[in-house]
């Protein structure tokens, strides 16, 4: 089928294809594998070993001090610390216990995907549809529950778009109770990928809910005592319907391996946990009696839109049982700020944090001194907003402290009184320092370690360069990063590269601290482009709610105005930037807002790249588009979700498109691209696309040719230029 011919015979053809204005301007110039190799010396692999002198495994000693590793040039040094006493040394083998003996193993070891009790005597596991445990002393193995059965098992960690055989379940605190949930997936939708190989393909189906479907999986939370009172397990179901597969902080209900949005009472005799309606504009706060099944709801919150994210901390609220009080987060004000209530009535009793920024994790309670350290984002008028740095507040709110005061994004760790703070900050062209602190006044009793990156700049690296641009109306600062080729002549033109990934759980730039190489995008920008990353409006929950709502019900949006405005601005400040050659990539979402720009700007947007994305969210796990597009709504032969899909509007495309996805990808399904593909070819557009036979949503073992490819298609497409022919990555030379 002449649409689906492979690349190379394109790549092959592109003398043919260059237009006439192309050849009277640009002279056609053919890069080589040495240019290659030049830019493929930034990938992450090769630039890692030139950085040393980070510090990790901070481990608290009861005695309160506490050793860790700094990773040097020829390798690792332990240290350990006496804050108290404002000590550091290098460990001595055999005297200090920087290298203690590891704790003694149980006699049997825990199965495999299960989830050890917080005293590790046990392990809970899944067999047969049913919650097993066994115990690690004696090897013995208990059934908890007896009832389960196909699409209606216990602790089954199914979100559809995400499957495991690792079993869902919150231990309580003395390890004597587990709570969980019979999972009911009975009549949902079934999603179905085939294997290619020699011989009859394997057919791989699982439960997989959409947008719109009458049945999406349910939870049905029961609390399982190991033992009941007669030496035997016994269940207990709460006393309440079941909830719908849902959760403010993500679009599972597994975080980490245990229940999102539920914690244990200290004791283990009650738990609070959320239910979230399936559209997420609802949330109920409540209370379970552990040995009863008895629940009481404390309160109920609302939205327009929705609440939470698929990326909030789940570790932003406490319940506080010695004084009947609950710290919970809201965004009632529109920002993610923490609230102190009755434990006991759900009546708030007064805010803890107030003004512009977002409250991103609790950190650690005081209940005595009634303080809470947190950390939290955009607090600090003039600087990245998306930077993180620690606080301390009283819970009425008063005295305040901010305990990280440098410029950069803060990763820090609590000693378990909260006497002394470790903090880790950087930004992504600053390397990171390692100081101690203290944990009253944030002053800086000692630095611990200092990331040296001159082996890494002594070989050309060169660090990607942060601005700010005004977003589509002209007012909202956005942020972002450009990478330049290393040795960039301002004196030439250079097409630009839009990297997107539109969130709305998180946006392109991603981390704000430092690392030597992100993806491929400096050794992009070698090959002679412009790199951007551009966190758009909409893109993420880390602003406002009104930022992040910004296209809530218009997923097609996926902030493409901002990308455009941004461009057109950093072009007008950089001369080197040839504004009319623009590309634009990404995966996942990020292949879906790729397509979109293509088709919703094919003016501006010349060549695009969309890998594994959720062209039509009506064809992706039911959580997305229903928390950030709303429910389905059908209207006659439409609804409120086809105006927002690519293939609606796979006519206008103009430029180059290369469509990429993997046969196996049991995240987004593959029938994402292949829409887009059949839309493209009933408007007779020629297009080329590359189907992975075996790759699931990451490619795998095919991320280095899909990323070679890349290079290439950029190269001969946007550049006007030609690639070497199959150029191998990551071959050792």
């Amino acid at each position: 089928m002449r649409l689906l011919r492979p690349f190379a015979l394109a790549a092959l053809a592109v003398p043919a294809l260059l237009s006439a204005q192309q050849h009277s301007m640009h002279h056609q110039v053919q890069l080589t594998a040495e240019d290659y190799q030049r830019a493929e010396r930034w990938l992450g692999q090769n630039v890692a070993p030139l950085v040393s002198g980070a510090a990790s495994g901070f481990t608290w000693l009861p005695e309160g001090r506490f050793w860790y590793r700094v990773q040097g040039a020829n390798g690792a040094e332990l240290r350990i610390v006496d804050p108290a006493r404002n000590q550091s040394r290098t460990c001595v083998q055999g005297q200090d216990p920087c290298q203690a003996t590891p704790p003694a193993r149980p006699a049997q070891a825990a199965p495999p995907r299960s989830s050890v009790s917080p005293d590790g005597s046990k392990a809970a596991f899944i067999r047969g549809y049913n919650l097993w445990v066994k115990d690690l002393s004696t090897g013995a193995e208990t059934q908890l529950t007896t009832d389960g059965v196909e699409d209606f098992g216990y602790a089954t960690n199914n979100a559809g778009w995400t499957h495991s055989d690792d079993p869902v379940v919150s231990w309580s605190p003395d390890s004597k109770r587990i709570a969980t949930f019979q999972h009911d997936g009975r009549g949902v939708s079934m999603m179905y990928l085939t294997t290619t190989n020699v011989g009859a393909p394997r057919l791989q189906a699982w439960r997989y809910p959409l947008p719109g479907d009458s049945v999406i999986f349910r939870i049905h939370r029961v609390v399982i005592a190991l033992d009941g009172g007669n030496g035997r397990p016994a269940v207990t179901r709460l006393q309440m319907p079941a909830d719908q597969h849902r959760s403010r902080v993500s679009d599972h209900i597994e975080c980490g391996g245990e229940l999102c949005d539920l914690e244990w009472f200290p004791d283990g005799s009650q738990l609070a946990f959320v239910s979230s309606s399936r559209d997420h504009k609802q949330m109920w706060m409540r209370v379970a009696n552990a040995a009863t099944g008895e629940v009481r709801t404390l309160y109920e919150e609302t939205s327009p839109t929705h609440i939470g994210d698929a990326s909030t901390d789940d570790a932003l609220w406490r319940v506080l049982p010695g004084s009947n009080e609950l710290i919970q987060w809201s965004q009632r004000d529109g920002w993610m700020h923490l609230y102190l209530f009755d434990l006991r009535t759900g009546q708030l009793k007064n805010r803890i944090t107030t003004g512009d920024g977002n409250v991103t994790r609790i950190v650690h309670v005081d209940e005595r001194a009634r303080r809470i350290y947190f950390t939290a984002q955009g607090r600090e008028p003039g600087r990245d907003p998306y930077f993180n740095s620690l606080y301390r507040v009283n819970f009425d709110g008063r005295q305040l402290v901010h305990l990280t005061p440098e410029v950069g994004n803060h990763s820090v760790q609590l000693s378990p009184d909260a006497r002394w703070i470790i903090d880790t900050y950087s930004q992504a062209n600053v390397p990171p320092v390692t100081v101690l602190r203290d944990g009253n006044t944030g002053r800086v009793v000692r630095e611990l370690a200092r990331v040296d990156i001159s082996r890494l700049t002594a070989a050309g690296w060169k660090a990607p360069q942060p601005f700010t641009v005004k977003a589509r109306d002209g007012q909202t600062d956005l942020y972002g990063l450009m990478f330049t080729p290393t040795n960039i002549d301002s004196t030439k033109k250079y097409p630009i590269i839009n990297y997107i990934y539109p969130g709305p759980q998180g946006g392109s730039v991603g981390s704000r601290s430092f690392s030597p190489a992100r993806g491929d995008h400096q050794a992009l920008a070698d090959l002679g482009f412009v790199v951007v990353l551009l966190d758009g409006m909409g893109s993420s929950p880390q602003r406002s709610k009104a930022f992040h709502d910004a296209y809530y019900g218009r997923m097609n949006d996926n902030t493409i105005p901002d990308q455009v405005a941004g461009m057109q601005e950093l072009a007008r400040r950089h001369r080197f930037i040839d504004i009319e050659k623009v590309g634009i990539w990404g995966h996942s979402g990020g292949g879906f807002a790729t397509a979109a720009a293509m088709f919703r700007a094919p003016e501006f947007f010349k060549v695009g790249i969309a890998e594994s994305g959720n062209h039509d969210n009506r064809n992706y796990e039911d959580d997305w588009g229903e928390r950030y597009q709303g429910l389905l709504v059908r209207n006659g032969t439409s609804d409120n979700y086809a105006a927002e899909a690519n293939q609606t509007h796979a006519a206008n495309l103009r430029g180059k498109l290369f469509l990429i996805h993997g046969m196996m990808d049991d995240n987004v399904p593959p029938s994402n691209t292949l829409l887009v593909a059949d839309a493209l070819m009933k408007a007779n557009k020629d297009f080329d696309m590359i189907m992975l036979p075996n790759a699931r949503h990451g490619f795998g073992v095919d991320g280095m040719y899909i990323m070679r490819r890349r290079w290439d298609y950029f190269v001969t497409h946007l550049q006007g230029n030609l690639p070497p022919k199959e150029y191998r990555l990551g071959q050792r030379r």
